[in-house]
């Protein structure tokens, strides 16, 4: 494999969604940005989105109910300041996309729509099912107009590189010339959104490998709160089709759950019945699924308007005549599958990790936001509001650097942060030790085998309903697992070994969590532990896994 010669850049931006692209926009004002595709530009999650943008852009009443139903859905995991700045600062870069060419639905004003557990209507949609979609395309062409913003599609980048404790750029691999390079940069900002495909069962794009978050462990960031990951409960489930996520509105306009045997069930599980919170109703589809030693649900949508249908969910009608179904007349098999990524790499209201030099946004990030439940439709606000904010950072950061941190080796083993113990009331704590009994022979498998093999047991084991035994049994043979040392470096080999760190990292902090909250779900331990305030976990390398 040919090695081409060092490039050197103010600013790299890895990932070209949403968080990514708004943050390029904001950094072009202070040097050069070099943004890494690992696809093409329009491959993104955000391009995936299926749902709307959240935000009150009314009084300061309607701030405070966004505030409150966020927090409400993080359940008692959300940084209340993170969230402030979430709600405060959404309306401005609304406007500001607007004035960059975002198209809203709207009438004589924006039009807003009252989804799921919310208080009030604030989220905006366009296109129907389309906005990030459309936030892209204007996030995109407001990027391209700047002369200092680069882009490099098919571009993947397999580690970060160090000096010390700084990062001071990437490793990656060129895909149009099949060459490794090197890329240096004065600040690096991990965009690469989710994770899904360290799962069998995803709404996610195939290139959600969890590369960022990978990355970022291996280089020794600290990660927080992999346990909690949301699952979307109602995915297309046919042979061949991707598993797209039919939107959560088809329930609230009035769509029907049926078992196998074409009865309706959800009363049976939750006293919302159809309209149950996500994470409830995701458990009562798995245990139903069980009873009726079924594959799937079915989503009942006959009873709605056929053309109203067609017209508000059209991207998600379009996608199933492309099987031969029509939502409008059939019976539409649906199971849960993983959605997004609550946790990710460790980060402050500034995006900035604890790594000099590295900062994190999006889905990869970490930042208090979510707390152990996303509030749907939060996830497009928060990429434009941190994507802005971080970035803003990133350049004040590369005026007035930090000094540089001790070299890895003289540090002592990592413990949250002061800041950390004091934004969360309480003392560090080392969870029950998940360590686990490594062979002196590992069993090496190959590139897809090794992918196939994490993903099943992570779907199997360490899904929706989870249980001591099982995590620790996944935690022990995904020690064991490693790849093949493959004949040639691939991008299926560096994805299959970001799939295999991030999944350790998740089973591991899943084993450590001995409490229900938000998403995560422990049948031994079905209740919140409230005999002291909710922890966040914490996770680097060579450490065990810590609460905080």
């Amino acid at each position: 494999m040919a090695t081409v010669r060092e490039e050197r850049t103010d600013f790299l931006v890895l990932g070209a969604g949403i968080a990514g692209m708004r943050a390029a926009v904001e950094l072009a004002r202070a040097g050069r940005v070099l943004v890494l595709s690992k696809g093409k530009l329009a491959e993104t999650g955000t391009g995936w989105a299926h749902g709307g943008i959240a935000v009150a852009m009314g009084d300061d009443q309607e701030v405070r109910l966004h505030l409150h139903d966020t927090l409400l859905a993080g359940e008692g995991l959300c940084d209340e300041e993170a969230v402030r700045v979430l709600v405060r600062e959404g309306p401005r870069q609304i406007k500001q996309l607007i004035d960059w060419g975002m198209r809203f639905e709207r009438g004589t004003k924006l039009a807003f729509t009252r989804e799921g557990v919310r208080s009030q209507a604030r989220v905006l949609h366009a296109h129907g099912e389309s906005t990030g979609g459309e936030i892209l395309r204007a996030l995109a062409a407001k990027a391209r107009s700047l002369a200092a913003v680069k882009f490099r599609p098919h571009t993947f980048v397999t580690d970060l590189l160090m000096d010390g404790n700084r990062v001071v750029g990437v490793t990656c691999f060129d895909e149009t010339r099949s060459a490794l390079k090197t890329i240096y940069a004065d600040a690096v900002l991990i965009a690469t959104g989710g994770l899904g495909q360290v799962f069998k069962e995803t709404t996610n794009p195939s290139l959600a490998t969890g590369d960022g978050v990978a990355m970022a462990y291996r280089a020794g960031a600290v990660l927080s709160d992999l346990e909690f990951v949301q699952f979307h409960p109602t995915a297309l489930y046919l042979k061949g089709a991707p598993r797209l996520p039919l939107p959560e509105a088809l329930r609230e306009q009035g769509a029907h759950l049926r078992n196998i045997e074409l009865e309706r069930f959800m009363h049976r599980y939750h006293e919302d019945a159809d309209r149950a919170p996500m994470n409830p109703l995701c458990r009562a589809l798995m245990m139903e699924m069980q009873r009726c030693r079924s594959d799937f649900v079915y989503l009942d949508l006959t009873e709605l308007d056929a053309e109203y249908v067609k017209k508000r969910f059209h991207k998600a009608y379009a996608a199933c005549i492309k099987f031969n179904l029509d939502i409008t007349e059939d019976l539409v098999p649906v199971r849960p599958a993983v959605h997004y990524a609550v946790g990710g790499v460790a980060a402050d209201l500034n995006g900035a990790t604890t790594l000099a030099g590295l900062y994190v946004v999006g889905e990869a990030a970490a930042n208090g936001v979510h707390g152990a439940t996303r509030l749907a439709d939060n996830s497009l606000l928060e990429g434009l509001v941190y994507g802005a904010r971080t970035a803003a950072a990133m350049v004040a950061q590369r005026s007035h650097p930090r000094p540089m941190p001790k070299p890895a080796a003289a540090r002592t083993p990592w413990h949250p942060t002061a800041a950390t113990t004091r934004r969360h009331g309480a003392a560090p704590r080392p969870a029950a030790s998940v360590r686990s009994t490594k062979p002196s022979d590992s069993l090496r498998l190959g590139v897809e085998q090794l992918s196939d093999e994490v993903r099943s047991l992570m779907w199997e084991r360490v899904g929706i309903i989870r249980v001591a035994k099982e995590l620790g049994e996944v935690v022990q043979r995904l020690a064991w697992l490693s790849p093949a040392q493959p004949a040639a470096a691939s991008l299926a080999a560096w994805e299959g070994r970001n799939v295999l760190d991030v999944a350790r990292l998740i089973a591991r902090s899943a084993l450590a969590r001995e409490e229900s909250r938000g998403t995560h779900y422990r049948s031994d331990f079905p209740l919140k532990n409230e005999s002291q305030p909710a922890l966040h976990s914490y996770v680097s390398k060579g450490a065990e896994v810590y609460f905080g």
